[in-house]
């Protein structure tokens, strides 16, 4: 039995613009780390937090990586094992690419990997919801379900839950540009309308539908025609600088689709190889830099693996 553990979980685009809560992947890069070790100590206790600027408690009961294994703890039956953990951010928080997500998924993984694999990821992704909605008052799914399961996937149902692992075609790249402005993903998630005409719902579900069927046939114009969202973007485009010329230079520079990642400000385009999706980011980033805003960017193919031990 492993007395320690070292993880790393991928960050994830949400949502993958006509998806809303039901479609997220992803992605090699950024991501977060944990070290989680056993100790004679009962009780769960987080020793460090790098990377976070002091924004993330140091109380176990309020961050998600240690509430959650606590709940983890207590669904095997060992309330009292005693664990230290150690969190180091090496993602942007409040980026729209799943930084809470990633940190619970490798808090999930790390204790799970301790405890002898008692349960398989997809049994994890309950725990992982659950610290969703501490970190953000919504339990959902899209980004800790890719975080823990790699790939593309869709959440069919949330009661009862129902996850699908949906093909993709191989050489699929994600272009992410991350502009460093402030979007809270309560702030963000508060704006959606909560009525939709059914006109409108149609429309989703007929694009929803059409990317499913497009990742399934490697059929790349179909995906790109379906990446289209009435319901959410147009509200949440208005908080990220310049969208529409963000989208326009993205499309003018080969992307298939383009959207925001999660609740944003990040957003993505997908490509069909990296040579494109390098170019776009460069693009947006100079743009970006134009009218004076910070940005970081990341290169990407879907990441296959979810979280890995890295020691």
């Amino acid at each position: 039995m492993r007395k320690s553990v070292k993880v790393f979980a991928p960050a994830t685009v949400a949502n993958v613009v006509c998806g809303f809560d039901v479609l997220g992947f992803a992605v090699n890069e950024p991501g977060d780390e944990v070290i989680m070790r056993l100790t004679d100590k009962p009780g769960v206790s987080l020793l460090k937090i790098t990377g976070d600027e002091g924004r993330l408690p140091l109380n176990p009961d309020k961050n998600t990586v240690s509430a959650i294994a606590k709940q983890y703890l207590e669904h095997i039956g060992r309330p009292d094992a005693g664990i230290e953990i150690e969190l180091h951010k090496k993602m942007p928080i409040g980026s729209g690419l799943g930084s809470s997500s990633a940190s619970t998924v490798a808090g999930l993984f790390a204790i799970n990997t301790l405890f002898d694999n008692q349960l398989t990821n997809r049994e994890l992704v309950p725990f992982a919801m659950k610290g969703e909605e501490l970190a953000c008052g919504y339990g959902h799914a899209d980004n800790v379900a890719p975080a823990l399961l790699g790939g593309f996937v869709l959440i069919r149902s949330y009661s009862p839950l129902d996850i699908i692992s949906l093909p993709f075609p191989q050489d699929l790249h994600a272009a992410i540009v991350y502009p460093e402005v402030d979007v809270p993903t309560k702030d963000a998630r508060q704006m959606i309308r909560s009525k939709v005409y059914l006109k409108d719902a149609v429309t989703q579900w007929g694009n929803v539908a059409g990317l499913v069927s497009g990742l399934f046939m490697n059929d790349y114009d179909l995906i790109g025609r379906s990446m289209t969202d009435i319901l959410v973007e147009p509200t949440r485009s208005i908080l990220i600088p310049d969208f529409e010329i963000l989208r326009a230079l993205a499309m003018e520079s080969g992307a298939i689709g383009f959207g925001i990642s999660g609740s944003g400000p990040s957003v993505f385009a997908l490509t069909k190889d990296a040579e494109t999706a390098n170019r776009i980011t460069q693009k947006l980033q100079h743009h970006l830099k134009n009218i004076a805003i910070n940005s970081l960017a990341f290169v990407s193919e879907v990441n296959k693996k979810g979280p890995v031990i890295l020691d």
